[in-house]
């Protein structure tokens, strides 16, 4: 059997956190959190529109109301409309003066812009607009009784603009994930090696909406890894570890997580990043994920897999751009993320001897680049599974969009 066999592709390993995030999330507690503290937040209930918005039509220009059907020049009344006043009627060949945000009068369907009317001895000559022009029509924005907002979904600093508009002022939430962040490795633990990976990861899972808390390192002894996780289990949601994934003799996470619960798998299909592992630790109520231990590597894998146990959502934003130089893979079977600067209307492969580091001439290196901190000033990643040709056009996933 090959050393490849075993891994798991990148939709499948996603598929598997988002069925743990799930599971994990129905009996989780709630709490109700103000607008200005819902982004990153899950729901936890439905929102439903109470009523028709807007509960009438609205001009959207300063201006002039009135009816599209009504032919010729059009007697301009007296009153004007603002958006906190009742809005009289209008007869036939009438027309009024209206402020934006302002409810049209009943006959009226459509707004002339102020610096677009004529107006010749009171009256308005009848401009060539179709009915509806300048006009938030009612209900256009929202319908009673629709559904605008499913429990589980990730909220954002821009829901709070629909939400307020609804009338609510707060919203009910699941509670944030606490995390533990564990460093393991001797030469972290004894400080002969910078800890590069635990503050990268907390800022990530701050970033996705929940409570990291780094819980210092452990070395590679094999009883004291389990003795730690197994420790923080009892204390957070999720234990996040870095380091210690891979398989050699002093690896020792994976023997920890075996003995403390249910590996739900170890190793993907992605490059770098490949030693990632998801388990269950169901004696201490627990999720664990290990993050391998190189810098770059742990990144991508945890922007990958992790993101979506954490936030429920597995698609990413992309920009499509022209890449620079022709970029050859090593192993068919992987989805390899290569990484790239932006300017302009181009991305160039970041670690291509062209490039500000040079790592390779023709073949990606992700085992070079996993651990290069340099790699750390890409712009964003392209993921493929197909080597990439200079001139063509290539959909990059910036990095600010998996945060």
């Amino acid at each position: 059997m090959s050393d490849h066999d075993d891994l798991i592709p990148l939709d499948d390993a996603i598929d598997r956190a988002i069925s743990c995030r799930n599971a994990f999330f129905e009996d989780r507690p709630t709490t109700t959190v103000p607008l200005d503290d819902l982004s990153g937040r899950i729901l936890a209930e439905d929102v439903t529109a109470e009523a028709n918005q807007p509960s009438s039509d609205r001009a959207t220009m300063d201006g002039y109301a009135f009816a599209a059907a009504d032919e010729g020049s059009l007697e301009i009344v007296e009153q004007r409309v603002f958006p906190e006043t009742e809005p009289p009627a209008l007869e036939a060949g009438q027309a009024i003066e209206i402020a934006t945000g302002a409810p049209l009068p009943e006959r009226a369907d459509t707004v002339c812009k102020r610096e677009d009317a004529t107006i010749e001895d009171g009256r308005l000559l009848r401009p060539a607009l179709e009915s509806g022009t300048y006009v938030y029509e009612r209900g256009s924005n929202v319908t009673a009784g629709e559904v605008l907002y499913e429990a589980g979904e990730r909220l954002s600093a821009l829901d709070a603009i629909l939400l307020r508009d609804l009338g609510r002022e707060t919203v009910e939430t699941y509670e944030p994930l606490s995390v533990g962040v564990l460093a393991t490795g001797t030469e972290i633990h004894e400080g002969r090696h910078t800890d590069l990976d635990s503050p990268m990861l907390c800022s990530l899972l701050r970033s996705w909406g929940h409570d990291p808390t780094y819980e210092g390192s452990v070395p590679d002894e094999g009883d004291r890894v389990e003795e730690r996780i197994g420790k923080l289990a009892d204390r957070h949601d999720v234990v996040v570890t870095t380091g210690g994934t891979s398989v050699g003799k002093k690896d020792y996470v994976l023997d920890a997580l075996d003995a403390l619960g249910e590996i739900l798998f170890h190793r993907v299909r992605v490059r770098p990043g490949k030693p990632i592992a998801l388990a269950r630790l169901p004696d201490h109520d627990a999720v664990a994920v290990a993050i391998p231990g190189k810098p770059i590597g742990a990144y991508v894998i945890a922007a990958l897999v992790a993101r979506p146990l954490f936030t429920g959502n597995r698609t990413t934003a992309t920009l499509e751009r022209t890449v620079t130089h022709d970029v050859g893979l090593g192993p068919e079977g992987f989805t390899y993320a290569i990484p790239v600067t932006l300017e302009g209307g181009d991305a160039t492969p970041l670690g291509h001897v062209d490039s500000p580091l040079e790592v390779y001439e023709e073949t990606f290196d992700p085992s070079v680049l996993s651990s290069s901190t340099r790699a750390a000033t890409a712009d964003g990643f392209v993921l493929t599974t197909e080597p990439l040709d200079a001139g063509a056009r290539i959909d990059v996933i910036p990095t600010d969009s998996l945060e």
